[in-house]
């Protein structure tokens, strides 16, 4: 990279979104920030923009403008606010993008980046939950790269070899099985949003951290990883491995399983695809195999974690099934990070919206954010039901 790279961060303020602004700042060299987004959080916001000085910073809770234009006045960086205002910060020209937008709400702004042809690393995985036909068409449209931010994904990718796809036999993702590997059913049932945060490996938001302890977040990247790697539901494995370590693995016809193995920590695949096609240094714990002695591996439970039952069937259904799990867990999620329905009702709620709400082909992203906002509706109402 000779000369700086232009990076715009869509959900700056989050884990993925920190962990990259502390890579950039490592190395002024080569990068440059053409834009900062954030969705609420304005003192962390205004905070990194002070530090990198963006051309824009973005809040999409239109309510915080103010704040967000206090806090940087002097600076000369242009301050926004607004769904509108977010895509527009993807549409700046920085060669790479960012898009760690959490939920359905980074659709939008990702598409917007790929659509004029940058290199996206992808931290929402629910762009491709949710439209993942359309998004690699786009993609491929408009010449983009989507490079995978997942632990998981990205450790794919730097392990498959995309000349021999065919000779790919399966891909194995890992899980470490979050904090109720070993629970029953009857303890998760009482569990509090604080028990279910408390993931003991990695460092991550509320939401995704719920999504590892019910193992939804492995559902989800199932159906991410289909779209990404062009692999059938039944060609994609997933085995409980707690330590961590090995992020995922490629079985070819000849018997190899290659792995990328690494401590858990997200600034290694963030690096990874910031400094794609180059890799750049991190300074993340290097990974000693005598100290961890014993890697250990078991299959997933699918019926004390109906999330990988339903994620399945969802991916073989096809057309808008999964835009539809999607919409229900992220409602059921924040229902119980309210307080309003317990932590196995997560699965219950998303198995029923997936029953009631009638699934079709998606022709255009319109079709994708219609049968979310169907979705999301009759999940609150089934909420609803369970709080009275």
């Amino acid at each position: 990279m000779s000369a700086r790279r232009g990076v715009t961060i869509l959900g700056s303020t989050g884990s993925i979104g920190c962990n990259t602004v502390e890579l950039i700042e490592a190395r002024p060299d080569l990068y440059r920030v053409e834009a900062l987004v954030a969705n609420s959080r304005v003192d962390i916001l205004a905070d990194q923009a002070r530090r990198l000085k963006p051309r824009l910073a973005v809040v999409a809770d239109e309510t915080a403008y103010s704040a967000l234009k206090e806090a940087l006045a002097g600076t000369g960086i242009e301050v926004a606010a607004g769904a509108a205002a977010v895509v527009d910060a993807a549409e700046l020209p920085a060669d790479w993008v960012m898009a760690s937008i959490v939920g359905a709400a980074g659709l939008a702004p990702t598409l917007a980046a790929v659509r004029r042809g940058a290199v996206v690393g992808l931290a929402n995985k629910e762009c491709l939950v949710c439209a993942g036909q359309l998004m690699m068409a786009e993609v491929e449209k408009h010449g983009a790269t989507l490079l995978p931010v997942d632990s998981e994904h990205s450790a794919i990718f730097q392990v498959f070899d995309f000349d021999q796809h065919d000779r790919i036999e399966k891909i194995i993702l890992t899980a470490s099985g979050g904090p109720f590997r070993t629970k029953s059913r009857e303890f998760m049932a009482d569990v509090t949003p604080e028990q279910a945060v408390a993931h003991p490996n990695w460092s991550m938001g509320a939401k995704i951290s719920v999504d590892s302890a019910s193992m939804f977040n492995k559902g989800l990247e199932l159906i991410e990883a289909h779209h990404l790697f062009d692999m059938p539901e039944d060609k994609i494995d997933i085995v409980v491995h707690p330590q961590s370590v090995i992020h995922s693995l490629v079985s070819y016809v000849d018997g190899s399983v290659l792995a990328q193995l690494g401590s858990p920590d997200m600034r290694t695949p963030i690096a990874y695809a910031l400094g794609w096609p180059k890799r750049i240094d991190a300074p993340v714990p290097r990974l000693d195999l005598a100290a961890i002695g014993t890697f250990t591996f078991e299959a997933p439970d699918e019926i004390r974690f109906p999330s990988l039952r339903l994620a399945r069937a969802a991916l073989r259904a096809g057309g808008s099934a999964a835009a539809v799990l999607n919409a229900a867990n992220e409602m059921a999620v924040a229902a119980f990070l309210g307080r309003r329905i317990g932590f196995l009702d997560i699965a219950q709620v998303v198995e029923r919206t997936l029953e009631g709400v009638e699934h079709c082909e998606l022709g255009s992203i319109d079709d994708v954010l219609v049968q979310d906002q169907r979705a999301r509706a009759f999940a609150a109402a089934i909420i609803d039901r369970q709080v009275r």
